[in-house]
């Protein structure tokens, strides 16, 4: 007898626990007779449809459809009892629910035969679909956004084959890769890509076996172009199939979705009913006691976390949680017990889940209290949005991109120009190691055009049709350049709102031209160490590991030598850069290219300024020629433009008097670059009268920003007495 009592007490728990899974199910639920009225409906009904419960029962279920489905649906209904089956989710139909304000949405739903002792009913599992077509929506907007950028990017093919492996569809993007044309290529076996020793140990037919077995074959390795050359690419290659599962093709670089696992078990009675909506939900429900300790899970908590349900029963909820928000998870578990309340999806918090193996993946909770004999339980409902985030991510990293590269379409731009010997053997030195992918360190003065050198070993390197990212480190303050570079998490930081992507990242495949690089702070320096040699490093807030394959082109004007005899730069990272260093000359070592320049800049803003200048004064020239341009080309740029902006008509008007030199003052300049150059920037301020910034000061004369100047009076130890 009291056996009997248990397993009684026993199933009246089970019912009243799949009860309340019942009314809490995130999904509505409805319960009709054969002649459509509505018999029952969970709380979600309510909500999803604004009407009160009371309403619905006893009503026909046509009430909850569009005025244009109303008049078909009776004979839908009718051959449905006739042949009652379940009707599973996601089968293509464009089905909407009408609220009871009139507004429409869209919907999906599962039917399904209930036979019980007062004869049939039909079980309406109703979910609401408007995220999921706005999702889709969002998708389909971003693969038109990226359809261009997959069919120009030169690494990256995509292509079709049939069941045999031969080639039966080309992109643009392949024909660039790989050097076939479509109709040169097409019917093809896959083996044509692999190289003869890839070949002969038989990994083409290796690999589709393993896609037709698996569904999926990814791997990393060297594959043949149509010349012969090799290059090294990531390839995956996914099985396709037809609507009945048989074989019909694979897909490069495609992902092949499956549809989720359906229940296919009739309910028998409302245990058994309530049991299939918790076992075969799409999403992971777990419940636990109010010490939080798993009680039971479903089918779908096996798949997300990795854990057998016999591990998961009586463990710790915390356990499928990272280890970072167990302690705070602790007090929000007190928090809910004592203060129940439903909590939908789509909260907007940021929360995170870790399986069996220690791998994260973010999701979504719902969380409902239920009430037993026992006590208080917690429902949860875990959804999966590892495909939204990503998505999302995607989507962020191409903004992210297009707004640097839209930046990098608008700067500005010179020839190198010159024909001096000193120029001519930099301009070799490059085209040398351009081709390389070797680190190159360019070291000059500034002004000197280092940017234009790195821009041209970019050009002339395999990387040119990839992006080149530059970083001028000494234009960042010390506290972001971190964040520069390697990008950060939203809330990795104060101030972190959203996820950025780094310069680093956004250089993959292509060229990053670090400029000032001696301005690095030594914190920094490690990290960026790593980073090159590595290959890989981790954004600011993050775990993930990002692998790129990045060019280097450094560039300063300042003696590193000196900086790590004094430990102000690390002498790991200097060995690092210093694999082709390039010395750029001044421009006063290249006076026979000063009337070169000349020319250049003055028909280049000339024809900015839409004026029409012909001659040259000879002796204008030869003053230009004679000074030592301290501030170098930029600074003889900055000089022609201010004659250009002075002259009126066809002859050029320079302002000389703001040389100040002559051939005697050249020749008693000091012997030494510092000490000319800190004269040099005496003259000017006495000219200018102790002014430093302003269209009449120091700086406008030098053709230096304002900032620029001050470091160079603060590195040169100027005092204002020697000036004022």
């Amino acid at each position: 007898m009291g056996a009997a009592f248990s397993v009684l007490e026993n199933f009246d728990q089970a019912k009243d626990v799949l009860g309340k899974t019942f009314e809490c199910c995130p999904d509505a639920l409805l319960v009709s007779d054969p002649s459509g009225r509505v018999v029952l409906c969970n709380r979600q009904m309510e909500t999803m449809f604004g009407y009160g419960r009371s309403e619905l029962v006893g009503q026909s279920v046509e009430v909850l459809l569009p005025e244009r489905f109303r008049k078909i649906h009776p004979a839908h209904r009718r051959e449905y009892n006739a042949h009652a089956t379940m009707r599973p989710m996601g089968i293509g139909l464009e089905l909407y629910g009408k609220r009871k304000d009139g507004s429409e949405f869209p919907v999906d739903i599962m039917l399904n035969s209930i036979q019980t002792a007062s004869g049939p009913f039909v079980l309406s599992v109703i979910r609401d679909v408007t995220r999921q077509k706005e999702a889709e929506e969002i998708l389909r907007q971003a693969e038109e956004r990226f359809h261009l950028l997959v069919e120009s990017a030169t690494d990256y093919a995509i292509f079709m084959m049939d069941t045999s492996g031969c080639v039966a569809s080309w992109n643009l993007g392949a024909e660039r890769l790989k050097g076939y044309r479509a109709e040169e290529i097409t019917g093809h076996p896959l083996s044509i890509f692999y190289t003869p020793e890839d070949v002969a140990a038989g990994r083409p037919g290796e690999a589709l076996r393993t896609a037709e077995a698996a569904g999926r074959f990814e791997s990393e390795g060297w594959l043949v172009r149509k010349d012969g050359t090799r290059f090294w690419a990531n390839a995956v290659i996914t099985r396709i199939n037809d609507n009945k599962g048989n074989l019909i093709g694979f897909a490069k670089v495609t992902r092949d979705f499956t549809e989720r696992k359906k229940g296919e078990e009739r309910l028998k009675h409302s245990e058994q009913q309530m049991r299939s909506l918790f076992e075969f939900s799409p999403d992971a429900i777990v419940t636990s006691n109010q010490e939080g300790k798993i009680r039971e899970v479903n089918a779908q908590m096996e798949r997300f976390f990795g854990y057998k349900r016999e591990e998961l029963i009586g463990q710790s909820i915390d356990v499928l949680l990272p280890e970072r928000f167990r302690h705070s998870h602790s007090a929000h578990r007190t928090d809910y017990i004592a203060r129940p309340r439903t909590r939908p999806m789509g909260a907007g918090l940021e929360l995170r889940g870790r399986r069996k193996d220690g791998s994260e993946f973010p999701i979504d909770i719902m969380l409902a209290p239920v009430d037993t004999l026992e006590g208080r339980l917690v429902l949860s409902t875990i959804r999966d949005i590892s495909e939204r985030k990503q998505a999302e991510e995607a989507i962020r990293r191409a903004e992210q991109e297009k707004e640097y590269l839209e930046g990098e379409l608008h700067s500005d731009f010179a020839e190198i120009v010159g024909e001096n010997s000193g120029l001519k053997g930099i301009l070799k030195q490059v085209e040398t190691v351009a081709p390389l992918d070797a680190t190159v360190l360019i070291l000059g003065e500034t002004g000197t055009g280092k940017e234009l050198i790195a821009r041209a070993i970019h050009r002339l390197s395999r990387r040119r049709d990839r992006t080149f990212v530059k970083l001028n480190c000494a234009a960042i303050p010390s506290g972001l350049l971190e964040s520069e570079l390697f990008g950060h998490e939203k809330g990795a930081f104060t101030g972190a709102v959203g996820q950025k992507i780094g310069r680093l990242e956004l250089a993959n495949n292509g060229t990053l031209f670090l400029d000032e690089v001696g301005d690095i702070p030594l914190e920094v320096q490690p990290k960026l160490l790593r980073a090159l040699q590595e290959k890989e490093f981790e954004r600011l807030g993050s775990t993930r590991t990002i692998s790129v394959d990045v060019r280097l082109v450094a560039a300063t004007n300042r003696e590193l030598e000196r900086m790590v005899a004094e430990k102000q730069f690390r002498s790991d990272l200097y060995y690092r850069l210093k694999v082709f260093p390039i010395q750029i000359p001044p421009l006063r070592d290249r006076q026979d290219d000063i009337p070169l320049l000349v020319r250049y800049f003055v028909d280049l803003h000339a024809r900015r300024m839409d004026k029409r200048i012909e001659t040259i004064p000879a002796e204008t020239m030869e003053e230009l020629a004679r000074w030592h341009w301290p501030g170098n080309v930029r600074e003889l740029e900055n000089f022609i433009e201010r004659a250009v902006i002075l002259t009126s008509g066809p002859i050029l008007r320079a302002p000389l008097i703001e040389l100040e030199a002559s051939p005697q003052a050249i020749s008693a300049a000091p012997s030494t670059l510092e000490a000319t150059e800190r004269e040099h920037i005496l003259q000017a301020l006495r000219a200018a009268k102790g002014m430093i910034g302003g269209p009449k000061g120091a700086a406008k004369r030098l053709g230096l920003k304002r900032t620029t100047l001050n470091s160079k009076m603060k590195k040169l130890r100027i005092k204002r007495e020697e000036y004022a």
